[in-house]
């Protein structure tokens, strides 16, 4: 039994490797994801002594078991047969590209990267860039909310610091989980945004082979699956970033997803419009385009990126600018789904433009799209600006809250952001910059729903140089 036995190096090397491999599975990374894990449930529990809505179990579950729970839903298993039986396929192969789907969607949150990073990075990013003002805001009726309602807030897109903003302003009281466009499926994006909650979808599926009616179908489920277990979700109705500056016609996919599950003698759903509105949108130019060309899939090239983040940080430091402007958010006049239901006997289309009339109603009104107005309306001194955009705001609608800054202020700023991009030209006589109409138009156009003359579209605009 003590007798030396001479084994060659390579056996020797590979029975310490399998060793190690079996003490790591059975007994190290058990105990690492045990205390992970307690970890988790420690700042969970924090985070859910402050938030006004604690995070929800559906959220907290392991990923493994949410893909796996959607995957054997009733529903998903039926959309499995009927998709082998019409793509004539053996359903262990329609069963996987489910699984697959299943995959795709469902995130891994993580309420430490979520507290502990994204709020932080949130924070910072929104306040380096922006001077952030909250507009319209009823403290009262988002109190009045019911507590155990899912709450989804229901959005304009105007940039992708949407995401941002409003994930730093609503943070001391939920966390959200984002409907995110394929846009943002590459490494490593696509792994922070799923530890952030939020859950990919492909706006093209429609369009796709018979494939695409069984991925609705399982990305159905799982919005509803979410919404049911009551939890906080943020949704763009457009489909996608305004290319002119307008408001677009809801899209009814997700709408019609939470509407199909609803059940009124369940847990109530309620609508928070969000509005949005900035004097400089960072991909202005970029959406501009997409709307000249038609074609909206854009990829900014990399090396203009670069020189746009070198150039404002180069900025920063000579002091020649602090920040792009203001960037403000309002909310609007939360929807009740049961109520609204009643009235409307479950219509998505009603619903889809009801919350879009909400968030229309509050967009915040800015410097920048008020001197732009002005720009298109004739004005060309400072003087006539100042004039234009107080007639403009004595021409708000009723109940829309206005900036608190006089128009002489107002017109200052907007003017200074404009020159400092060379939009319009610098001195006493004010003039739109030979080539850029399109850009003061787009901005022009945030605001132009709130007044009653017609909205300037980019494509009158080259008309239109002062």
């Amino acid at each position: 039994m003590t007798m030396p036995v001479a084994i060659p190096l390579w056996l020797l090397i590979l029975m310490v490797l399998f060793a190690a491999v079996t003490f790591a599975s059975h007994f190290l990374f058990p105990s690492v994801r045990w205390f992970f894990r307690r970890r988790a449930e420690r700042v969970v529990a924090r985070v859910n002594a402050r938030l006004q809505k604690p995070i929800e179990p559906f959220k907290l579950a392991r990923r493994y078991d949410t893909i796996q729970r959607l995957v054997y839903d009733p529903e998903v298993i039926q959309a499995i047969n009927d998709y082998a039986q019409a793509t004539g396929i053996r359903e262990d192969v329609a069963f996987e590209k489910a699984r697959h789907y299943a995959r795709e969607i469902v995130p891994s949150f993580s309420a430490t990267a979520y507290f502990s990073f994204g709020m932080r990075a949130a924070k910072w990013l929104s306040r380096f860039l922006y001077r952030l003002r909250v507009g319209q805001f009823d403290r009262a009726e988002y109190e009045a909310i019911d507590p155990d309602a899912t709450v989804i807030f229901v959005m304009n897109h105007r940039s992708n610091m949407d995401y941002v903003l409003v994930t730093y302003l609503v943070s001391r009281a939920t966390s959200l989980s984002y409907a995110v466009g394929e846009w943002a499926r590459v490494w490593p994006l696509s792994a922070v945004i799923k530890m952030m909650g939020g859950y990919f979808i492909r706006r093209k599926s429609r369009r796709q082979e018979e494939s695409g009616d069984l991925y609705r179908r399982v990305l159905a489920r799982y919005v509803q699956m979410a919404t049911e277990g009551g939890v906080t979700q943020a949704v763009f109705p457009e489909g996608g970033l305004s290319l002119d500056g307008n408001l677009a016609r809801p899209r009814l996919g997700i709408l019609s997803y939470i509407t199909d599950g609803f059940k009124p003698d369940g847990r109530d759903v309620v609508f928070v419009p969000v509005a949005l509105n900035y004097d400089r949108v960072l991909e202005d130019r970029f959406l501009i385009k997409a709307h000249a060309t038609g074609i909206r899939r854009f990829r900014p090239p990399l090396f203009t990126v670069l020189g746009g983040v070198v150039g404002y940080l180069w900025a920063r430091l000579t002091r020649k600018m602090t920040v792009f402007g203001t960037a403000s958010v309002s909310f609007g006049a939360p929807l009740s789904l049961h109520d609204f239901a009643d009235r409307h006997d479950g219509d998505t289309k009603a619903l889809g433009e009801e919350l879009m009339g909400r968030i229309s109603a509050v967009i915040p009104v800015v410097p920048v799209p008020l001197v732009c107005r002005a720009l298109l309306n004739g004005a060309t001194t400072q003087a006539e600006i100042v004039a234009q955009i107080a007639a403009d705001l004595d021409a708000m609608p009723v109940g829309l809250r206005t900036p608190r800054r006089d128009p002489a202020q107002l017109a200052q700023d907007g003017v200074r952001i404009l020159q400092r991009r060379g939009l319009i030209d610098r001195g006493d006589i004010l003039r739109v910059t030979e080539g850029e109409a399109d850009v003061v138009t787009y901005y022009a156009n945030t605001i132009a729903h709130h007044f009653k003359d017609p909205v300037i579209l980019p494509q009158d605009a080259a008309t239109q140089k002062t």
